[in-house]
């Protein structure tokens, strides 16, 4: 697919922006027109992202694919091997163990939270009232050293270890651009549990009349030497994917 190389100046010329924001949902509403529209976004069935991670010294291929109807799964080839992770069939969650290179199916737990996020495509943030969650606007925060919006999202609760508590994230959003450069949420469970995860995004690109993140960056906020580069190579909408390809394997 033929890329159009747009890189954030020239974006900008193009794009409407607020001088002063007044509630999150004027964010929101400016931020979805300004990649697209709502219109674009909504039509969207599926995304497949072809990308580079990087880990210390180390770079892996990876192929992330997510559709509308919740079903998502990422691969990574390492050594050669492929590597599947977070695969989703709107059922079961499962992922390649790394030590066993066997599929293994996540705890109830996890599975029931992810099927909380089976309405979030293309974004947590479309439609979000109608979902039932709450956005507030929090005020504005240097981000790299540029001003952004920042607005809290709360989602539905989630359940862990038996508890229900909330899932919230933080959205930054550049104030003369309105697009979204960073995201924060919790981390809740594994070895990372009570650290925040911080997400941030750069360099957006047209795709098909839709504006995306080309470079990503993802870690733990406070700990530069834990951020993982991710750059962006391609994107396809509404790519065909065989419902195969996201079905815990049979036998193994």
């Amino acid at each position: 697919m033929k890329l159009a190389k747009i890189l954030m100046p020239a974006l900008l010329i193009g794009f409407s922006s607020l001088a002063h924001a007044t509630d999150a949902d004027e964010i929101i509403s400016t931020y979805h027109e300004n990649i697209g529209g709502e219109d674009a976004l909504k039509a969207m069935k599926g995304i497949k992202i072809v990308a580079e991670v990087s880990q210390g010294p180390m770079k892996f291929p990876l192929e992330i694919v997510q559709q509308s109807s919740g079903k998502q799964y990422t691969k990574a080839t390492v050594q050669g091997q492929e590597i599947m992770q977070g695969v989703f069939d709107g059922e079961t969650l499962w992922s390649t163990n790394f030590m066993t290179m066997k599929a293994e199916k996540a705890q109830t737990e996890e599975t029931e939270n992810m099927k909380l996020n089976m309405n979030d495509f293309p974004d947590s943030l479309m439609d979000y009232a109608e979902k039932g969650y709450q956005a507030e606007l929090m005020g504005t925060e240097s981000v790299d050293g540029e001003d952004t919006y920042k607005v809290k999202l709360v989602k539905e609760p989630i359940t862990v270890e038996g508890e229900e508590i909330p899932s919230i994230e933080y959205y930054y959003f550049d104030a003369e651009s309105m697009v979204l450069v960073m995201m924060e949420s919790d981390i809740h469970s594994g070895p990372m549990k009570g650290q925040v995860q911080q997400i941030k995004m750069s360099d957006y690109q047209e795709v098909d009349g839709i504006y995306f993140p080309f470079a990503m960056t993802q870690g733990i906020k406070g700990q530069p030497a834990a951020t993982s580069p991710l750059v962006i190579n391609e994107i396809e909408l509404n790519p065909t994917v065989d419902d195969s390809v996201f079905a815990f394997p049979a036998a193994q």
